[in-house]
């Protein structure tokens, strides 16, 4: 594919893969879904972004923007189911976009661009604006809805093997 077709397709949005005639997979269908309303917001925007002038910026506002379409009750603060996984009655506290929809969302949105002709350099969906958006979004909902997110630890090159009864906390580090 030339440069210029790439040029082409990414302004217009669309998605070449190989073998056309097949059906699409589930995750490409969808892929192909997130690319054209990613695109589609772009262009209701006052004014208009053309996306060779998109940055992570326009990504956040998007990913805000689609926070009005949630489905999962974040509890606010003050309200006196925070922090409680399974609240025993009704809030006003509004619904958002949960934080693994939109992880996933991104991941799509990330390969849909480099796949139309993006650089994965300039790529505003891969920016750590997105990143630290997202890690803060996990944190929120966790709290709110009393959720503890343990995070993986990593296995040291010289720690016992998986057969071993002897694998002990010292045999692994935290990285945060």
């Amino acid at each position: 594919m030339s440069s210029s077709d790439r040029g082409k397709d990414l302004a217009e949005g669309s998605l070449r893969s190989p073998g056309r005639d097949q059906t699409p997979s589930r995750y490409e269908s969808q892929k192909r879904r997130d690319w054209n309303t990613f695109n589609h917001y772009l262009k209701n925007l006052r004014p208009p972004t053309p996306l060779s002038h998109c940055n992570s910026n326009h990504v956040l506002e998007f990913l805000r923007y689609l926070d009005q379409f949630g489905k999962t009750k974040v509890h606010l603060l003050g309200c006196m189911f925070y922090g409680q996984p399974d609240p025993p009655a009704p809030c006003t506290c509004p619904l958002r976009q949960a934080w693994g929809s939109l992880d996933a969302l991104i991941g799509r949105l990330r390969a849909a661009y480099e796949e139309n002709g993006g650089s994965s350099d300039t790529n505003p969906f891969a920016s750590a604006s997105i990143r630290v958006y997202l890690r803060e979004v996990k944190e929120c909902q966790a709290k709110a809805r009393g959720i503890a997110y343990k995070k993986k630890q990593k296995k040291l090159a010289n720690s016992p093997s998986k057969g071993d009864d002897d694998s002990t906390s010292a045999g692994f580090l935290t990285f945060s």
